[in-house]
């Protein structure tokens, strides 16, 4: 295949590689091709079951310390779920251990019902990875590299079909070299779902991508979703999360902090809404005596909305006044902001 003799190092799709072992190492691209073992019948009995990934008191050491730290999870099949942390929060290590990269200390980590080291070649033919900065060999084209992968797997899908899938098959004869930041992350995508994966791990597949690239990579995991496959994300990029999952858990320090919808860490964590107004005479010390939560803000008086009621109790207070404000804006609480608040910071892009 024309291209493919100018290798150079970079990271790409590891998993295509058979590890049984589970290497604590990045893994070379296109090490050989997924075996095509007798799938096991601890899989064939799980394939009915809810869960896609089940966690038990899951632990990871490295010289004592723990990376990971007794973390349990269910993540349901067909659905968005996001892990939220800072860096060296456990995020990575927990991946790796389900994508049987790495080993675990103790408790349990099942993917459909296999174990990720010991039922690594079943496993393969069931997921699909995105790594973060993926990249791979300058001189050859989508076209070339999915037959490749299509190749290895076996699955009989075609190259034109995938790329369609992700939106891509525009640039079917592109070379790799030549494609912008957002298709190159697309292209990943595509390579991921070349064994027709029950679940796409995806890891910052938004970073460092203009906001329209950022926006069309959405699409792309909204569509995987609507195809039925389950999606574990883990970006930094708190507005993503909130938009995209179904589910979230907060880790740091290697423990799961919060777990829940966005909706519901965002009502249990977060400090309500928040509605600001300019433009009248009215002082905090009058909204304070008639019983409102408030305060100057940088856009005028601001006042927390713990419910429905603080709104329209507002609203007639404003109406008695008999003054008008010139702006009214209501604000909510984001995801971002519980992260914060239980975390402390946000890491930068």
């Amino acid at each position: 295949m024309p291209g493919l003799h100018r290798h150079r190092p970079c990271r790409t799709i590891g998993l295509v590689a058979d590890n049984p072992q589970g290497y604590d190492r990045e893994l070379p691209v296109m090490r050989g091709c997924a075996k095509d073992d007798n799938v096991p019948g601890i899989q064939q009995a799980y394939i009915m079951k809810e869960n896609a990934i089940e966690i038990k008191d899951l632990v990871k050491e490295y010289d004592g310390t723990r990376a990971v730290n007794g973390i349990s999870l269910n993540i349901g099949r067909g659905e968005i779920f996001s892990l939220l942390g800072p860096n060296g929060a456990g995020k990575t290590t927990t991946v790796e251990i389900l994508e049987g990269i790495r080993s675990s200390t103790s408790g349990s980590a099942l993917v459909f019902g296999l174990d990720p080291i010991r039922d690594r070649s079943a496993l393969l033919r069931r997921v699909g990875i995105l790594p973060q900065d993926f990249s791979f060999i300058d001189l050859t084209t989508p076209l070339e590299i999915l037959d490749f992968y299509i190749t290895c797997y076996g699955t009989g899908l075609k190259p034109e079909d995938v790329l369609a899938q992700v939106d891509l098959l525009d640039k079917k004869e592109s070379l790799f070299d030549d494609m912008s930041g957002g298709q190159k992350q697309k292209l990943g995508i595509a390579i991921a779902l070349c064994n027709n994966p029950d679940l796409l791990f995806l890891d910052e597949p938004t970073a460092g991508l203009d906001p329209i690239s950022r926006m069309n990579i959405w699409k792309v995991i909204e569509n995987m979703k609507k195809m039925g496959k389950t999606v574990f994300l883990t970006t930094h990029y708190l507005e993503e999360a909130e938009k995209l999952s179904d589910r979230v858990a907060i880790i740091n320090s290697g423990v799961i902090l919060e777990e829940g919808t966005p909706e519901q860490l965002i009502s249990k964590n977060g400090s309500g809404s928040v509605l600001s107004f300019s433009g009248t005479s009215i002082s905090v010390t009058q909204l304070q005596d008639a019983g409102f939560s408030s305060r100057e803000g940088k856009n005028g008086i601001e006042v927390r909305m713990r419910d429905s009621s603080d709104f329209f109790s507002l609203v007639e207070f404003l109406k008695k006044s008999g003054e008008e404000p010139k702006e009214l804006t209501m604000k909510r609480d984001s995801l971002e902001d519980v992260f914060i608040k239980l975390v402390g910071r946000v890491e930068d892009d």
